[in-house]
């Protein structure tokens, strides 16, 4: 059976065809409000945006979700996960005062925003899927107690996946720190100069891999699980974050941590894909790149595969817009991703979201 995936242009010409109008509208073609219930408590996952950048989804279309949930009598909060690499998202509080500053506020949204893996991103739950990757996975815990999830995300370009949507959002998103640590790389961490020996780490290792030698910390490989837990709680940053494997791993070890967020949300998921300022580049840099397409609209549909495949298809339909990152893909129907990315297969992370039965890549393109 295809999946449904529901669509709205971007054009309007009318005050009747506005985008926060549109927002509204494909809450309810999607039936999202079928997914929740009367006092149940309702996580918006979104990305805030990081300092400097802006094309991160619109606090105005955002607070369209919020209305519609309350109307049905449900508790909504926004809610993301602290960032592992250094930014100004890498604890809750520089993570809300930055949300703060790019629009999101309980004075804007009248709704509270919770960060989700807590103060420093060590409050998740173990949660057991048994895949090729991992036995467990690290879900921030705010995203498990949540009795539903409506995921917003904003498609855009990556320099791990090729193309980030719904899937990079669960995925990445819903990660504690040191889930980010698991999914970005099987390496295992090295102690740097800047250690000081204060042996904070060794509190944090769960299999005592780690330990005060002479004047400096090691860690034992051969104990090392590479959980990542030594590395976000390092107060002098001296643990240092691998980024090296394999894009491909990267993608399938992001689809299983996918799966474990919605692992206890069985029908009670839905998700809004913003095609909107397409930029090259993840909302985690600190500036936003011009647009690579114009904008195309946003889909709304309860299969977080179907809605990236969607996604990705539309925009491929785009003609390339020059003066962009693009160099060559300008036609429709070419790869716009795979322009700025070559050595990404950006298909790999919905193959095997789909082999894994998160979704499925066939779908049915219901335009409103």
């Amino acid at each position: 059976m295809l999946s449904k995936v529901y669509f709205v242009p971007r054009r309007a010409n009318s005050h009747k065809e506005s985008l926060p109008k549109k927002v509204k509208i494909l809450f309810e073609k999607a039936s999202f409000a079928k997914i929740i219930e009367k006092d149940e408590k309702v996580a918006v996952k979104l990305h805030f945006g990081e300092k400097g950048g802006t094309a991160f989804i619109h606090p105005v279309l955002v607070r369209q979700v919020l209305d519609k949930i309350k109307e049905e009598n449900s508790l909504p909060f926004l809610t993301d996960t602290n960032t592992l690499y250094a930014g100004k998202r890498a604890n809750s509080i520089d993570h809300l005062q930055t949300a703060v500053e790019n629009g999101f506020s309980f004075a804007t949204m009248q709704t509270p925003i919770i960060i989700a893996d807590g103060l420093i991103g060590r409050s998740f739950q173990e949660v057991e899927i048994g895949l090729k990757h991992f036995e467990q996975v690290k879900i921030a815990d705010e995203i498990i107690y949540a009795d539903a999830m409506l995921v917003l995300s904003h498609v855009k370009g990556h320099m791990l996946t090729g193309f980030a949507g719904a899937l990079k959002n669960l995925g990445m998103g819903c990660g504690s720190r040191g889930g980010k640590q698991m999914m970005h790389s099987t390496v295992k961490p090295k102690v740097g100069d800047e250690c000081v020996l204060c042996g904070y780490c060794l509190n944090w290792c769960l299999t005592e891999a780690i330990t005060l030698a002479e004047k400096k910390v090691v860690i034992d490989s051969a104990k090392c699980t590479g959980c990542g837990e030594c590395t976000v709680t390092c107060p002098e940053k001296a643990i240092k974050i691998r980024w090296k494997s394999e894009t491909s791993d990267v993608m399938e070890r992001m689809i299983e941590f996918a799966y474990g967020a919605v692992k206890n949300k069985k029908g009670k998921v839905g998700y809004i894909n913003f095609c909107l300022n397409v930029t090259p580049d993840c909302d985690c840099a600190s500036w936003s790149d011009a647009p690579i397409v114009s904008d195309v609209g946003i889909l709304a549909s309860l299969d977080p595969v179907a809605i990236d495949q969607a996604s990705l298809d539309l925009i491929n339909k785009q003609q390339g817009l020059y003066g962009t990152r693009l160099k060559n893909s300008f036609k429709s129907g070419e790869d716009k991703f795979k322009d700025i990315f070559p050595e990404i297969d950006s298909s790999i992370q919905l193959a095997y979201a789909e082999k894994i039965g998160l979704g499925n890549r066939k779908y049915e393109l219901i335009v409103i």
